[in-house]
């Protein structure tokens, strides 16, 4: 038996908003109006309840277990007791956020720092590695015979 893979637009599809005045929250689907759009409530992140588009969201794989047309408050609970903003931050797609905010965040100086630290690892597996190719036993190298020069 094989699993889909593919992320259907459903009723508790929690999606990521790609652009807008909201882009970058999280938001569930608490109904779908039509092939285009769906009724989107962000409860934690600070998204109104609102009709988008499904070409500002982007399908996460969290799928919430509501009813369609959920109240806010009742969102809320739901939203909480399924812990959906953990689920979302253990994800590998919200940790390359984080990491590209804080690379964005970084002054000219924190940059410098960051690059020392780079050298001075670098340089320490560098040693290692020169320690650990010692230790290996190599073939003696051939001695090519010197070709005659004629004159």
């Amino acid at each position: 038996m094989v699993l889909s893979q593919f992320r259907f637009v459903e009723v508790g599809r929690v999606a990521y908003i790609s652009y807008g005045p909201d882009a970058g929250k999280l938001a569930v689907i608490v109904d779908v109006i039509d092939q285009n759009r769906a009724l989107v409530d962000g409860p934690c992140s600070g998204v109104s309840r609102k009709q988008m588009n499904f070409k500002a969201l982007e399908l996460t794989s969290i799928v919430m277990k509501i009813p369609r047309g959920l109240r806010p408050g009742n969102l809320r609970k739901a939203w909480e007791k399924q812990e959906v903003q953990k689920k979302w931050d253990s994800t590998t797609w919200a940790q390359k956020i984080a990491n590209k905010k804080k690379r964005a965040q970084l002054t000219d100086f924190d940059r410098f720092k960051l690059m020392k630290a780079k050298q001075a690892r670098n340089r320490l597996i560098n040693v290692e590695f020169g320690k650990l190719r010692k230790t290996v036993k190599r073939p003696a190298p051939r001695l090519r015979k010197k070709k005659s020069v004629k004159k």
